[in-house]
């Protein structure tokens, strides 16, 4: 197969897989089908675009197989007028691309159909998983991350949510203006979620998925935009949060693609133009009472205002992380906030904090805990511990770069052991 044919395929996948799954899931009112006939889609383009060329328009015709291929199943399987619209077969013009959504309520169509996607009738995290599985391409595994619950009963939570959709018929309609304000922490977690699966992505050789962080930073601000002039605070520190982690990618690995910390980053790397426009939106996201996302992207913003790792004003953070843990308590944030605290007082004052968190087994199985805890260990010279800590973290680590860097960390534990 031509190299080309590969990377053209593998290039829509990751442009375009959300808009035909959604549009799929529009004609055919199942989640299942719909990735199901999207995958064979893809598949089929393999083989047929590297012998009659890539299409001029690869999305449409990735539908249109997709469409044909559901029509023809169904209809060997006796389910087409079960299954399908009765008009779709000689309504729906082959060189379809989207959905036929109305162009005046959200002015883009990935915008439009996260908004559909997040319907009040659903749970807010079945809501957030199904768009970020359905409409971003995520894997079970990957939205099991970003919630930090096991793949298993992510698996089961998306099952459930599809099985509502379908049988309590939930229609996938653009929601009107009035609409859009109860979906909107819906949709924010989305691009968040997207965000930070593009920032530190569940698996892979690479540490960052650009196109995640691309997307979502562009989402947030066509919402930006969209909800404007009243645009609520939460969405500017969203945006906020985002822009300034983004700022600081060029400079969070090597050469050879390996992780470099906060504290070793070349900061003349950092983008001064997304730090100015960020710490401008933090200032307006914190006015009055701000939310989550605008602490945090204040939080980022004390990073990005340190020219070196010294200047770091790690009380004024851990403050940050205080206002956080009252109004938006949870287990990561705690964990956070600890690892502010060891950089403030120091480890010592950190590690109860984290132990109690690991006792409290909310955190098992995320590897940043037993990473967080063997790098405080470290510090204070309980290599054995730390070791142990490091093997916790490796075992359940999926990303190639951060498994090098566990790997180093404990390589050295260990060594430092057997010289003392």
């Amino acid at each position: 197969m031509p190299v080309d044919v590969a990377a053209a395929v593998e290039a829509v996948y990751r442009s375009d897989w959300g808009r035909i799954v959604a549009t799929l899931i529009a004609l055919l009112g199942d989640f299942d089908l719909a990735e199901e006939y999207a995958q064979e889609a893809f598949t089929a383009a393999l083989d047929q675009w590297a012998a009659s060329g890539i299409p001029e328009s690869p999305r449409a015709w990735i539908v249109s197989t997709a469409r044909h291929k559901a029509i023809d199943r169904l209809r060997r399987q006796t389910l087409f007028t079960e299954k399908l619209q009765p008009q779709l077969a000689h309504e729906l013009p082959s060189t379809t691309e989207q959905p036929a959504y109305e162009e005046d309520q959200i002015p883009d169509e990935r915008l439009r159909l996260v908004f559909t996607c997040c319907h009040p009738s659903l749970a807010p995290e079945a809501q957030v998983a199904l768009t970020l599985r359905s409409l971003c391409g995520l894997e079970t595994d990957e939205i099991a991350r970003a919630f930090v619950v096991p793949t298993a009963t992510m698996a089961q939570r998306l099952v459930r949510a599809k099985r509502k959709i379908r049988d309590a018929r939930i229609p996938y309609a653009v929601p009107s203006a009035s609409e859009m304000t109860e979906r909107l922490d819906a949709v924010l977690t989305v691009i968040y979620l997207v965000f930070n699966e593009g920032y530190t992505a569940t698996r892979g050789e690479h540490l960052v998925r650009t196109d995640l962080c691309a997307e979502a930073i562009r989402l947030g601000r066509i919402l930006r935009e969209l909800m404007s002039p009243q645009s609520p605070q939460e969405v500017a520190g969203l945006l906020a949060l985002m822009l300034l982690h983004d700022a600081r990618r060029e400079a969070r690995e090597d050469a050879a693609g390996q992780i470099v910390l906060l504290e070793n980053q070349d900061r003349s790397l950092w983008k001064r133009d997304q730090i100015v426009e960020g710490l401008s939106l933090v200032n307006e996201a914190l006015q009055g009472s701000p939310g989550p996302y605008a602490l945090q992207a204040a939080i980022a913003g004390e990073h990005c205002k340190a020219a070196r790792p010294g200047d770091t004003n790690w009380r004024e953070i851990v403050r940050l992380y205080d206002r956080l843990e009252r109004i938006n308590s949870s287990p990561v944030v705690s964990l956070n906030r600890a690892v502010a605290i060891a950089m403030a007082e120091g480890p010592n004052a950190a590690l109860p904090i984290i132990d109690a968190l690991a006792e409290a087994g909310d955190l098992e199985n995320y590897h940043l805990l037993h990473a967080a805890r063997a790098d405080l260990l470290r510090r204070i010279g309980a290599r054995d511990e730390a070791a142990k800590s490091y093997s916790r973290a490796l075992a359940l680590v999926t990303n190639e770069q951060e498994r090098i860097y566990l790997q180093r960390r404990l390589r050295e534990v260990q060594n430092d052991s057997v010289t003392h």
